[in-house]
């Protein structure tokens, strides 16, 4: 049997190929993006990206009703944008089977907060599934439709940062040929007015006790005998570093979550002398466990924040740290210099939050490249809730504070603006707003790695499509005044801001200019002339990478310089100069 060594994204696409899904949908979060990127790339898969994550469900339900086996992704914040068509979807079940995969981020390496996904399966009262690596993370694709089916029920499965992006040896089968299962009407299960919803709920909570006996036999929950003296109850990645730390414990591996294997963990419980449960975050199975009766130690000695580690559970049961790292000639544990994340040199974005800083302006702010806004020493954003918002709190902040008309503005993506602003927009218009939206139109999904979106003309497969202009879009809602602006364009782009600013209605400014990363061509290079350096420090204030400064002496890198010359206009002596290198 070929194997390959992949991620966990990589091994759940492939997962997905093998186990017969014929739709996939998606729209794009860090960490579960390259699901759908890997699961693209099989021609046997239809995979989109969805302009958010409850049109990819609500999409991924119609397939799944239609007949196909269905593989929908997101990161965990998602999963609160699909909320809505998820917990019905659990009401109606399913026809072909549906996967729900939700990709945590404990730590919050790359997320606004670090929820924890298992409440969402038993909220929705449907099953979860956790792999703890990447061959797990194939496999449990094809038992989580399995389930699906078996059970009418849609079904959850759960990675997270480490797992998604983490590699190991994964054993690759050939793809299964499942046949689309015939639609058939049946409007008491599939329309959920009152009278059918009633029915359906009692179907739910009879289907939930059968997934507990199923959860109870299944080989995906295991008992592993070793020393009785210590016995951990982990999912996931903590299961693997349960392992590396408390190599002669014995474990119970739940590959179900939920429900949990009551029986079992009794089992489990009674063989060993002390009981502990390693798990991230919240404490899901703890309590449950601890309702059951059992003595078991978890939260008093693990954190509620942040990701587990393996020194951390050898620390915390065993009293020692491990010392495998510590051991390997040539290691320190000196800490390594911290590199705070910044807008690339020569980031379109970089202008807008310059002059809204300069202006004083209070700026609702979005997810995406932009939110880095934030940071030193640009620091002009003022908020940062989730996708879409910026427009949405920026009408009310003119609402709730009457002084603050006319300094609001809202600032959101082009991908974002698809994903949730235009409903924001919409609420701004009708509710006789006069905040000024700037959507910053890099024409692309750039924070995660430039996925296209409804705005750039072509799908996730590379095919073309129609483009939809956000322009004309925006007059649709209502919004009179349209301007369009170049980032690089310093003294053009401060009097847009300004003159709409001034407007006593709702107004958009479209910043457009194709994303730095994607412009390959040559480049102007500039160079800072010290003779004419006032060393005002105004350059700095931009916060580009490329401009530095050492022993009062402010210099740029040219190896690292795009050319953009947004510091040229921001310099008011004239100080830094083009040295050649190509066209602007």
């Amino acid at each position: 049997m070929k194997k390959k060594l992949m991620s966990g994204n990589e091994a759940i696409a492939r997962g997905a190929f093998e186990a017969g899904v014929r739709f996939a949908a998606a729209y794009p979060g860090t960490p579960s993006t390259e699901i759908l990127e890997n699961a693209a790339l099989y021609k046997e898969i239809d995979a989109q990206w969805s302009s958010n994550e409850k049109v990819a469900l609500e999409v991924g339900i119609g397939a799944s009703l239609a007949g196909s086996r269905v593989l929908v992704a997101m990161k965990h914040v998602g999963v609160n944008v699909a909320a809505d068509p998820l917990l019905t979807f659990a009401y109606t079940g399913v026809n072909g089977g549906l996967v729900l995969v939700a990709a945590d981020d404990p730590g919050m390496h790359s997320s606004q907060n670090e929820q924890d996904s298992r409440h969402y399966a038993r909220l929705a009262k449907i099953p979860m599934l956790e792999p703890a690596d990447s061959q797990e993370a194939k496999d449990m694709v094809r038992a989580a439709l399995e389930l699906s089916e078996e059970f009418d029920t849609p079904v959850m499965l759960k990675s997270s940062t480490r797992i998604s992006h983490s590699q190991t040896l994964v054993s690759l089968g050939d793809r299964e040929d499942v046949p689309i299962k015939p639609y058939k009407k049946d409007i008491k299960k599939y329309v959920m007015i009152p009278a059918y919803g009633r029915l359906r709920h009692a179907a739910v909570e009879e289907r939930m006790n059968l997934l507990r006996g199923y959860a109870e036999d299944s080989t995906l929950n295991r008992i592993e005998w070793r020393d009785k003296s210590i016995g951990v109850i982990a999912a996931g990645i903590c299961y693997q570093y349960v392992r590396e730390a408390l190599p002669n414990a014995s474990v119970l591996k739940l590959g179900i979550c939920h429900p949990l294997p009551q029986d079992l963990i009794k089992e489990f419980a009674s063989g060993v002398d002390k009981l502990f449960v390693v798990e991230e975050l919240d404490p899901f199975m703890e309590e449950q466990i601890k309702a059951m009766g059992i003595a078991v130690t978890g939260k008093e000695i693990f954190p509620l924040l942040g990701e587990v580690s393996p020194n951390m559970i050898a620390e915390r049961i065993l009293g020692k740290e491990l010392n495998s790292l510590l051991d390997i000639p040539g290691y320190s544990d000196e800490p390594v210099p911290v590199r705070p994340p910044v807008l690339c040199p020569g980031c379109t974005h970089r202008s807008v939050f310059y002059l809204l800083r300069k202006l004083k302006l209070v700026v609702s702010g979005d997810i995406g490249c932009y939110t880095l806004g934030s940071l030193a020493p640009l620091e002009a954003m003022d908020t940062c809730i989730c996708m879409g918002a910026s427009i949405s709190a920026g009408l009310g902040f003119e609402k709730g504070n009457p002084e603050l008309k006319g300094k609001v503005v809202s600032v959101i993506g082009d991908s974002t603006f698809f994903h949730s602003g235009l409903t924001g927009l919409a609420d701004v218009v009708y509710n006789r707003g006069t905040t000024v939206t700037m959507i910053l139109d890099n024409r692309i999904t750039a924070m995660t790695g430039h996925q296209h979106h409804p705005g750039t003309g072509q799908t996730l497969k590379g095919e073309p499509t129609a483009a939809l202009d956000i322009g004309a879009i925006c007059t649709a809602l209502g919004v009179r005044r349209v301007k369009e602006a170049d980032p690089f364009n310093l003294q053009e782009l401060e009097r847009v801001i300004k003159e709409e600013l001034a407007a006593e209605e709702p107004s958009v400014i479209i910043v457009r200019r194709a994303c730095t990363l994607l412009d390959k061509g040559p480049k102007d290079k500039y160079m800072i002339n010290t003779d004419k350096c006032t060393r005002c420090g105004v350059c700095m204030k931009l916060g580009c990478p490329v401009i530095s400064k050492d022993n009062d002496v402010i210099s740029i890198d040219a190896s690292l310089c795009v050319g953009c010359a947004v510091c040229v206009q921001a310099c008011k002596f004239g100080a830094i100069e083009k040295v050649g290198g190509g066209n602007a």
